[in-house]
């Protein structure tokens, strides 16, 4: 990340000697707008193209810049450069308070989020129009006086841009190699996951949405002395927020240079075709390569061409050699004594869960359980379908809030925390259909987790660390390729591997072996064993009962809601309610036919 932003300071330093080589005023006001969509399609990019929440409210936040500097220059004779901040900060306030609300309602995403900042930006015009801001004529800015930073005016507006499109594209570079990159480019893939994963989605999309909108707010106060006469009509329009997208896609709306690319290309292409009918022309040409981009480049110019760079160099990777791989808060307590199978349960109780119900609308997926898990045991959780085995884990992890009752771990009660404190309190989770975000590679997806969870490593220390994982759980030779690109197995295990990337005291792992086959479950259970035998509590759903029975200590058995039965696998299983509730109606000495141990490796399938 550093040699990237020292390299951007450079690029920019050079630029700035531009209005100095003499060159035509023409030549720099063309530079300028150049600059000015970089920097605009760069704020943008910040929110939108890295999480995915669409703004098509990106104008407002411009126009509410434009008329700041416009109302504070004109009206209040504040000096011009005095006002560029104030036209920051009040697009950055308007900015937050919308994502205060915004953000905290769970359904505004995807096209309900675009849907609202597009009513923003009609909204802010409404007000700004029929009050004294603007009132209907506009307000001019011909009595400004221009700050003299260049040798000429058109010099002075190009070093203006320039500053505008460096911080820009500067803070896009710096967020993207930073934690807060790496989590909202999960954002984009699965909220949900990201959040349960350790990232602190609200967060971080109210501070990425805040730095979007004062970017824009400062372009909008360049802009406002730029133009000199600042209307609403012309300020609050769709088509600044749509040129904006069609920039970002273009260019690769996941990487901080695609809106580099995409702004400066399609701003040459439409001032090539400015005059007479070519106008056209140019807008077609516009749509036309935003066809082929979506069809064959979905990632952009800058995001195939790394793709492609990756494939070539991916064969000359050196896969860093793994160190032993050790589970748990600290490396003295790692190792335990493997599991006896006794259902004793020698250790404390870790997390305990006291009447915790669950309502879905009036379906109560949980009715007042009652759960311990002690420190160092597998506890399996069964049921059949629908019994609440894959709620508890829900609400445990923090996905789902708890109607009532209460959840404590380490003697901390954590029901009422948000999904991302609970993972760094040190708990983790996989999913029954593997949920691995889409676009980062399997070492991305694993380091995440390492970044974010109980272990809280730097984004270095984090890759490293999922080196680790990776061999642990066999998928090093996959650690560049995309999760479409593994198979149900491969995908089963990145679930581990995500999961135990955390280091978390406990593991639930839910349903992890289904739709596996025999031989993979067999890789399956050895690693659970592993993972027990290195020092974490694992919670165990699974309808593999060959494999609960012989990796559980304790088993819990869940019917519509409720706790059924606990204890001792081999004598839960053999009461009579828990054979009519999960196996169905008992026959000829079903009781004493209940596996025990587990069978020769490639027999576990039932």
């Amino acid at each position: 990340m550093r040699r990237t932003v020292f390299a951007l300071l450079m690029a920019a330093v050079m630029l700035a000697a531009v209005p100095w080589l003499g060159l035509p005023p023409f030549y720099e006001s063309m530079l300028y707008l150049i600059l000015h969509w970089v920097a605009l399609a760069s704020s943008w990019n910040l929110l939108s193209g890295y999480s995915g929440y669409f703004s098509f409210g990106h104008g407002a936040f411009f126009g509410i810049g434009m008329y700041t500097t416009a109302a504070l220059a004109s009206k209040l004779d504040w000096p011009f450069l005095w006002t560029l901040p104030a036209a920051a900060a009040m697009s950055a306030v308007i900015g937050t308070c919308i994502g205060l609300a915004a953000f905290r309602v769970h359904s505004v995403r995807a096209e309900l989020f675009a849907l609202l900042t597009l009513a923003t930006t009609f909204v802010v015009a409404t007000v700004i129009l029929n009050t004294p801001i603007d009132g209907g004529p506009g307000v001019y800015l011909n009595a400004v006086a221009v700050p003299s930073l260049g040798p000429t005016a058109a010099g002075t507006f190009y070093l203006l841009a320039l500053g505008a499109a460096a911080l820009s594209v500067i803070a896009a570079a710096v967020i993207f190699h930073s934690r807060l990159g790496t989590g909202l480019l999960a954002i984009h893939d699965d909220e949900d996951v990201a959040e349960v994963m350790g990232v602190p989605t609200y967060r971080y999309k109210l501070g990425t949405f805040a730095l979007s909108c004062a970017l824009a707010g400062l372009v909008g106060g360049i802009h406002a002395l730029f133009v000199s006469y600042v209307t609403a009509g012309d300020t609050f329009t769709i088509a600044m927020p749509l040129t904006v997208v069609l920039m970002c896609v273009l260019g690769g709306s996941r990487h901080w240079a695609g809106p580099i690319v995409g702004a400066t290309f399609i701003t040459l292409l439409l001032f090539a075709f400015t005059g007479g009918e070519t106008a056209v022309i140019g807008k077609g040409l516009t749509g036309l390569i935003l066809v082929v981009v979506i069809l064959f480049m979905p990632q952009g110019i800058v995001g195939q061409s790394i793709k492609w760079w990756a494939r070539r160099s991916s064969a000359s990777v050196e896969t860093p050699a793994a160190q032993p791989v050790l589970i748990g808060e600290t490396v003295a307590e790692q190792r335990v004594s493997p599991p006896t199978g006794n259902g004793n349960g020698a250790g404390d109780v870790l997390l305990r869960a006291s009447g915790v119900r669950k309502d879905f609308r009036g379906v109560q997926a949980l009715r007042g359980v009652d759960v311990e898990v002690r420190k160092g045991e597998i506890l399996g959780l069964l049921g059949p379908n629908g019994s609440g085995k894959s709620t508890f884990i829900n609400v445990v992890s923090g996905h789902f809030a708890v109607t009532a009752g209460e959840i404590e771990f380490s003697g901390a009660r954590i029901s009422h925390l948000p999904a991302h404190r609970v993972a760094r309190s040190g708990i983790a989770r996989t999913y029954q259909i593997p949920r691995p975000f889409a676009h980062l590679t399997v070492l991305q997806n694993v380091a995440l987790p390492a970044m974010f969870g109980a272990a809280t490593l730097d984004r270095q220390a984090a890759e490293k660390a999922a080196w680790q994982w990776l061999e642990f759980t066999g998928l090093t030779a996959k650690a560049h390729a995309v999760p479409d690109d593994l198979n149900l197995h491969q995908r089963k295990f990145l679930e581990f591997a995500r999961a135990l990337a955390s280091r978390p005291q406990i593991l639930m792992l839910d349903e992890v072996l289904s739709g596996l086959t025999p031989s993979e479950i067999d890789d399956a259970v050895d690693m659970i064993r592993r993972i027990r035998d290195q020092g974490t509590t694992i919670v165990f759903v699974e309808h593999v009962m060959r494999a609960v029975m012989a990796l559980c200590d304790r088993i819990v058995v869940f019917e519509q809601g409720k706790v059924l039965a606990q204890g001792v696998p081999q004598e839960v299983m053999r009461r009579p309610e828990v054979v009519a509730a999960y196996l169905g109606t008992p026959g000829h000495d079903s009781a004493t036919d209940v596996p025990t141990a587990l069978p020769a490796r490639g027999a576990l399938h039932a």
